[in-house]
């Protein structure tokens, strides 16, 4: 069931992933086609334009044959005969068609052989004027145009501006096909991309499931074992209802001391639970950490004499500090409670504060049993417990430093564990 559900996230992140990939390079593909085109066709625009500009300040004329004699003027030639000056300024790549009001060209042979060739399949319309269109000559020839109209001598003539663009045409169709090639490879890319990307975005889910189930799986372990205890010891005093109190004190006692343990897993369970809700408020005072520490290590101090060890106090941090007094205090004691519980007869708990790179820098060091370098990776892992040969004699649930981390995290801090030299560990909090 849980790789199933694995599987299902997995392809679904890859599938997002190739979908968004999939419309950027659409996207991109289109902006780049669009841009190319553009360029390729404002200079053939501009010149239609230029080229509409200048018929327009120079109208048709009749070419009339001037006599010496003014009186004697030649009629005008049939219209199909007719010489127009359509402008010595027109660029030469642009091609210039008269039509009269019937759509017939009306200087055919002023262009020639293009009349000849292709004139029957010139598309026109008369509606579609002073704007720029494309148009196909023959299915395979391209071409820019535009039409306008003119009003001379009571005669109405269409005038029809084409530009050739095979050119561009032929530069635009390759831009598509080196588009489609990339836009090919950039989707295997995207594949492959899209499920490196998921799976790195899978991992710390499925790390934190994995967490998650072996935290159940440990929390579930630990309250199992004491109202195991707590059922065989209860059981135990059913079967001698009779007995006065003093003859089951030592089952009440076993009994308690799991209840008791019980509430503490709950406690630290809940409060686990409450800092990765992000419910904890920390509520911050300046605090004098100096005094907060001699307050918290008086108790531990005087029942560290009762197993012959001894904790000393290096406090030089002079400078109030912003942070939750309830919070941090519960992260010394934890600290303190470690530092006791795996330390023997004559070692030393020492406690330091200083100054550091503008921080606060609480030390908890010990001449303890120490922690295995490959421990130290997992120490602040809930339920983790180092040493474990030694840690089944010590009481504990092995979620303190949990904890003690979490309460140091919150408070954007950091915490780390060393070797203390020639034995023993070290615990630095900075804040």
């Amino acid at each position: 069931m849980e790789q199933k559900l694995i599987k299902n996230g997995m392809r679904k992140n890859i599938l997002i992933n190739f979908i968004v990939f999939l419309i950027m390079f659409f996207v991109f593909d289109f902006i780049i086609y669009n841009q190319v085109s553009n360029s390729l066709y404002n200079q053939i625009d501009e010149e239609l334009l230029k080229s509409n500009q200048i018929q327009s300040n120079n109208p048709i004329r009749e070419r009339k044959e001037l006599l010496k004699d003014e009186e004697n003027i030649t009629k005008p030639e049939p219209i199909n005969n007719r010489e127009f000056d359509i402008g010595k300024e027109i660029s030469p790549r642009v091609i210039s068609i008269i039509r009269n009001s019937n759509n017939e060209i009306i200087n055919s042979e002023q262009i020639g052989r293009f009349y000849e060739d292709y004139g029957e399949n010139i598309s026109f319309d008369k509606t579609n004027l002073n704007s720029i269109y494309t148009t196909e000559i023959n299915g395979k020839y391209h071409y820019r145009c535009i039409n306008y109209k003119v009003e001379q001598d009571d005669e109405i003539l269409y005038i029809q501006l084409l530009a050739n663009t095979d050119g561009e045409q032929q530069s635009l169709d390759n831009l598509i096909n080196v588009l489609i090639i990339g836009t090919t490879v950039l989707i295997i890319i995207a594949l492959a991309a899209s499920y490196l990307l998921s799976k790195r975005v899978m991992k710390p889910i499925i790390e934190n499931y994995r967490k998650q189930t072996e935290f159940v799986q440990n929390a579930s372990h630990e309250l199992r074992t004491p109202l195991t205890i707590i059922q065989a010891q209860q059981e135990l005093l059913l079967r001698d209802p009779n007995s006065k109190i003093i003859d089951n004190s030592e089952s009440i006692n076993q009994t308690l001391k799991e209840t008791r343990r019980i509430t503490k897993l709950i406690k630290e369970l809940m409060e686990l639970a409450r800092a990765d809700s992000n419910k904890v408020k920390l509520e911050k005072e300046e605090t004098d950490i100096n005094k907060l520490i001699k307050e918290i290590s008086l108790p531990y101090s005087e029942y560290a004499k009762l197993q012959n060890k001894e904790i000393e106090l290096d406090l030089k941090y002079n400078k109030n500090i912003k942070i939750d007094k309830s919070k941090i205090s519960e992260l010394l004691v934890i600290l303190l409670d470690n530092a006791i519980k795996y330390t023997n007869e004559k070692d030393k708990i020492k406690i330091r504060t200083y100054p550091k790179d503008g921080k606060l820098n609480i030390e908890v060091a010990d001449t303890g049993i120490g922690i295995k370098k490959e421990d130290m990776e997992h120490i602040f892992e809930r339920f983790y417990r180092a040493d474990k040969s030694h840690s089944k004699k010590i009481e504990g649930t092995g979620l303190g430093l949990s904890i003690a981390y979490t309460i140091v995290e919150m408070h954007n801090g950091s915490i780390k564990v060393k070797n203390n030299e020639p034995k023993g560990t070290i615990f630095i909090v900075k804040l």
